[in-house]
């Protein structure tokens, strides 16, 4: 299911929430529907901006104390869909919508590793990301 012609989507999921509710208020502006994990959700909620928690399309909760929030074939093949007809098709026999844009910026390797006394274990455990991509496009902001 495509959502080219449709509402826009963005997937949100930050560590950091610095401007996440100006954020919020342009794709609010866009019309662009808001899909958001744990406490992005609850943030954005809170400022009153329409906001679905992210187990909306995933059908399961958070588990593993927050650390497995998005890791479903719901979240993966809507980012991950191409325009093509065969995925296209794939998207719509499991009536899973393609995901235009995503935010996230998660845990802080870089301050976690430079810690004295830091251990693998902790290291491995938190890892950063920073995405922002529109679909079919370069990263722009919104």
């Amino acid at each position: 299911m495509a959502s080219d012609g449709a509402q826009k989507i963005a997937i949100l999921s930050v560590f950091d929430k610095t401007g996440l509710l100006d954020l919020a208020k342009g794709l609010q502006s866009r019309s662009i529907k808001m899909l958001a994990s744990g406490g992005t959700a609850r943030m954005i909620r809170e400022a009153n901006f329409p906001v679905e928690d992210i187990s909306s399309i995933t059908k399961a909760p958070e588990m593993l104390s927050g650390r497995v929030k998005t890791l479903h074939p719901a979240v993966h093949a809507g980012i991950l869909a191409r325009d093509l007809a065969s995925d296209d098709k794939d998207l719509a026999e499991q009536k899973i919508n393609k995901v235009d844009y995503v935010f996230c910026n998660l845990y802080k390797f870089s301050e976690t590793v430079a810690k004295i006394n830091v251990t693998i274990p902790e290291a491995v455990e938190v890892w950063t990301v920073d995405l922002m991509f529109p679909r079919g496009a370069s990263s722009n902001t919104v």
